[in-house]
């Protein structure tokens, strides 16, 4: 089943035309996204195309690792061939071999689909690639399930096992491949579960981070209670009994392991007074829920987070639907605000408001944050039926197509 998905994820084109344009790729995501299937479907394709066959190495496992102890002559070894290196945050010194290896390639003829790399870790793996491969590598993300790729696979109402249909399935669950698929909504919670735990008590301490795991299992779930809120370390340091700077290096690692957001507030100059804090999400809305112990949709619909759980999900699918947009909120003291501000390098701006309302209204404070950032269009994104237009320019769309149009910002 995981496979018949594989194949219609959304960023498939987008890594097969960077492998073509860039000697090195970085495929950045959170354990258990779909890396290591969609790069084992890669090879398997690439080597029924008569081409060099690419070669696949988990570098997890000590015999992997192992043959990369001399790494300069293992690469002259598979010299031509696509080499794709999982989990390659194990092995930091890498990166220096990487750059001679590209760079004498490169005299060589050889310009680009050299190394296709899979990293669980975006700090890490980008403090390393930007120092040693700038210009010789691209990075690519690779996010839970999207509502698009759903769209692009088969009808979840007719193909999926449980309770659950289409777009709320994928809300309640997350995106997560083994949570979406589960066979029902209390095997689908287990699994969330068990994938929290190995995070806690094996995947951070593998990255040498010294955090205790029941404290740092606390603070996600206080993050869940407080989805989308304007973060305040003081609040969350007293609720722990740390340092407010112990509360911030804890979320950097929930950050930089791609399971927590930061959105930054929009920096222009408008003149006028605003809100500078950063507000936080869990990204993927399955975790909120399972970190909140909501199981169903009916659980998550009668919980005071879901709204704000609605918020995050659809926030997640419209950031990673335009790559290129700097992403963003609009808050002043005085009451205008926006959801979300994405501005395109182009100059566009997009005022998106987002309401888990089927009669969605938006405030006269999100009217008043278009116009002070000027903004080019005004989406109302809500679970509609169908889009439409509303007074003062605002046109109301179901998630899927805000999805479908900022595709091309």
């Amino acid at each position: 089943m995981i496979s018949e998905f594989t194949s219609n994820r959304a960023i498939f084109p987008a890594l097969a035309q960077l492998l073509d344009e860039f000697p090195a790729v970085v495929l950045l995501g959170p354990r258990q996204v779909g890396k290591t299937t969609l790069a084992k479907q890669w090879v398997a394709q690439a080597s029924a195309s008569g081409g060099p066959k690419p070669l696949y190495l988990d570098l997890e496992l000590p015999s992997a690792r192992h043959q990369l102890a001399d790494a300069e002559t293992f690469f002259a070894s598979h010299d031509g061939q696509l080499l794709v290196l999982d989990e390659v945050q194990r092995v930091p010194d890498l990166f220096a071999v990487l750059r001679s290896v590209i760079d004498q390639r490169r005299q060589a003829g050889f310009h680009t689909g050299q190394f296709l790399l899979l990293g669980s870790a975006s700090g890490v793996l980008l403090g390393q690639a930007s120092e040693s491969l700038a210009g010789r590598v691209a990075m690519l993300e690779l996010t839970p399930f999207q509502s698009r790729e759903m769209a692009l696979t088969l009808d979840p109402d007719a193909a999926l096992p449980g309770a659950l249909a289409g777009l709320d399935r994928l809300w309640v669950r997350g995106g997560f491949p083994l949570s979406y698929l589960a066979r029902s909504d209390a095997a689908s919670l287990r699994w969330r579960e068990a994938f929290m735990t190995s995070y806690l008590e094996r995947d951070i301490p593998a990255l040498g981070l010294r955090i205790p795991a029941a404290t740092l299992r606390r603070l996600w779930t206080m993050l869940a209670h407080h989805q989308g809120q304007m973060l305040n370390q003081s609040q969350l340091a007293g609720a722990l009994a740390v340092s407010g700077q112990t509360v911030a290096r804890y979320i950097d690692v929930l950050c930089d392991l791609m399971l927590v957001r930061r959105l930054s507030p929009w920096a222009g100059n408008v003149g006028k007074r605003l809100v500078r804090t950063p507000k936080v999400y869990v990204r993927d809305s399955g975790l909120v829920h399972a970190l909140l112990g909501l199981p169903t949709l009916q659980a998550v619909l009668s919980h005071p987070v879901a709204g704000q759980s609605w918020e995050g999900h659809v926030l997640e699918e419209l950031v990673s639907a335009a790559p290129r947009a700097a992403a963003s909120y609009y808050r002043t003291s005085h009451g205008a605000q926006c959801d979300l501000v994405l501005t395109a390098p182009g100059g566009q701006t997009w005022a998106c408001e987002i309401k888990r309302s089927s009669a969605p209204t938006v405030s006269r404070g999100f009217h008043e944050a278009a116009k002070d950032l000027g903004a080019t269009r005004k989406l109302l994104i809500a679970p509609v039926a169908g889009s439409y237009p509303a007074s003062g320019g605002v046109e109301v769309m179901p998630p899927l197509e805000a999805v479908r149009q900022l595709a091309g910002l």
